[in-house]
């Protein structure tokens, strides 16, 4: 009867001490996709841009994995990626983008929600009339531009501008004209060029393929259409990382 008590006592003491192991073991929250875990070896490369750019981030930091630590803004959580939408948001929202991390590459871009038709101007309450605003006129767009881009010129890193993508006939969701694309890239190229800045011209290398990469009547990209875009993306970013003098 004994070493039944016996037994049984040892029992619950090993019980109780598994459950104490496992009560003080650390709880931290796994953090979601997009979060990057930075290898401080590795240079430091930021996306900012709209959902374009959220469909290429990822690819492109596959890509680069071994090369780059690659990010882009998103949620505490790293549960889902943020949109940099228009350049009002841009304005609004760089300095805390940029963080304090020492950036070694940049590649950014801002239009398709600058030329879509909204509501009120600079407002995100999108409209299908015509006879509504844009987002942000062209001029509009230069001047935020000119302040992002006076922004991201003082963290020293290299800094990459991708055109516009092209809006195709027929497009659904929010009103935007197809021509659209090139009046806003072409006041971006003036800024971009008066500034030294490295064009990524993803307008050009969508263009001939576009049956092949965009959905149906949409400015978004299908899966290969994004890894396309990665692909070119990764190349521009491997080049400017290759050339860019170690400190």
């Amino acid at each position: 009867m004994k070493m039944i008590a016996l037994t049984i006592a040892l029992a619950l003491l090993t019980s109780t001490s598994l459950v104490g192991q496992e009560i003080s073991k650390p709880t931290n929250k796994k953090l979601g996709q997009w979060a990057e875990t930075p290898d401080p070896k590795l240079p430091n490369v930021l996306i900012l841009g709209d959902s374009i750019s959220i469909g290429y981030t990822l690819k492109v930091r596959e890509l680069l994995e071994g090369k780059a630590n690659v990010f882009r803004p998103h949620t505490a959580d790293g549960k889902k990626a943020e949109n940099c939408s228009g350049t009002t948001k841009g304005v609004e929202s760089i300095d805390r983008w940029l963080g304090d991390r020492k950036w070694d590459v940049i590649h950014f871009n801002w239009g398709l929600h600058d030329l879509k038709h909204v509501t009120e101007p600079g407002g995100n309450t999108v409209s299908s009339n015509p006879k509504d605003p844009v987002q942000a006129t062209v001029d509009q767009y230069a001047a935020n531009l000119e302040k992002i881009v006076a922004r991201l010129k003082k963290t020293d890193a290299k800094l990459i501008f991708a055109t516009t993508t092209p809006v195709v006939p027929g497009t659904k969701g929010p009103l935007r004209e197809p021509e659209s694309p090139g009046k806003y890239n072409a006041a971006a190229l003036k800024i971009m060029e008066a500034n030294d800045i490295e064009i990524d011209d993803l307008y050009a290398f969508c263009q001939p393929r576009l049956d092949e990469i965009q959905l149906p009547k949409n400015v978004h990209f299908s899966d290969k259409g994004s890894q396309a875009l990665a692909e070119q993306v990764a190349s521009v970013i491997e080049k400017a990382l290759a050339a860019k003098p170690s400190n």
